[in-house]
């Protein structure tokens, strides 16, 4: 009995690492990685946090929220295996301000990509916002509808994980750290798990529009903690240097609720509802010159009473880069720097 158990392990072992190495050997037909250089590229950025509030029952009845916050500009490196951005705010224009209002904007992010798996870290406080589609009133003295004393607090994690591990690259879209040779795709699932606040000093909706959606004229605090598992699929058409990558997963979400009611009391609930991820993403990868546009939007759907409340957080990203050879100290990695016990 020993020795067939020996004997069986000893099998599955070599089955296993034969398995491995047929994966490399038909990932590097499909995926190029460069271990021997490091990128350098200027980035311009914008990240977005907004949410809607509408009708139940008729969603042509709503009103979106906006923030007027600015383009980021900056600087991106890729080295010892680890990419990093720094950017800075372009500031706004007095007409912007005029028109808009202003919005506090402290959006923290740190985004970590394996080849066929990603992770987003974040926390998003935004102060500020603006009606963006106004229905039809009375005239007003101002175009648009602006709420200083909103703010919307999103603090989660969400993952990725691509099952194609042998063809399909997430790292060559979206951080260039790797090239997509060939044109490929991936089965893929998504998970989330974030926390959203919603403070104003008054009913959200403006008195205005309240008659639309009356059963919420008093609605001014808001609170969910989400879960969150998605399916989807990705797919990077390849045409020499030119790629053009798109991502969706979509799924359902388990909110834990709280908000203030009619009656001004706080009430509680528990909603099954939905959760979307897309990415997409168009550029170019060659061996020493890479660049592209990039959007990735992640909303969730929340149903309760009569309404259906909607947040969305987005980034659109245009970076060109170069890649140059280490040299020294550059040929070292981030590992190499972790003591291991």
């Amino acid at each position: 009995m020993i020795r067939v158990t020996s004997f069986l392990i000893v099998y599955l072992c070599g089955s296993l690492s034969t398995i491995t190495a047929q994966n490399d050997s038909i990932r590097k037909l499909y995926v190029q990685p460069f271990p021997d250089k490091f990128f350098i590229w200027p980035v311009v950025k914008k990240r977005e946090l907004s949410f809607t509030i509408s009708n139940r029952f008729d969603e042509s009845l709503k009103q979106n929220y906006k923030p007027n916050n600015a383009f980021t500009i900056g600087l991106g490196l890729y080295l010892f295996e680890v990419a990093a951005e720094l950017t800075f705010a372009v500031p706004l224009d007095e007409r912007s301000r005029t028109t808009y209002g202003a919005s506090e904007v402290r959006d923290l992010q740190a985004n970590f990509l394996g080849k066929y798996w990603g992770a987003d870290l974040y926390r998003q406080n935004y102060s500020g916002f603006y009606v963006a589609n106004p229905n039809p009133t009375p005239s007003l003295p101002d175009a648009f509808i602006k709420r200083s004393d909103i703010e919307l607090i999103n603090t989660g994690v969400n993952g990725i994980y691509a099952f194609n591990k042998s063809k399909y690259s997430l790292k060559a879209s979206y951080n260039y750290a790797e090239r997509q040779l060939k044109s490929a795709g991936s089965f893929i699932v998504s998970g989330t798990l974030n926390a959203l606040s919603l403070q104003a000093d008054s009913s959200v909706l403006s008195q205005i529009y309240s008659p639309l959606l009356s059963s919420v004229s008093t609605f001014r605090q808001f609170n969910y903690s989400a879960l969150s598992i998605a399916p989807g699929y990705t797919y990077s058409l390849v045409y020499k240097s030119f790629f053009l990558n798109g991502i969706f997963s979509y799924g359902p979400a388990h909110y834990w609720i709280k908000y203030t009611g009619k009656d001004q009391s706080i009430r509680h609930d528990i909603s099954i509802n939905t959760v979307a991820d897309i990415r997409v993403a168009i550029g170019y990868n060659d061996d020493r010159i890479f660049g592209g546009l990039s959007y990735r939007a992640q909303t969730n759907d929340i149903r309760f009473e009569d309404i259906k409340f909607t947040n969305a957080s987005s980034t659109i990203k245009f970076l060109i880069g170069y890649r140059f050879h280490e040299i020294g100290i550059l040929k070292r990695r981030a590992k190499d720097y972790i003591p291991i016990n």
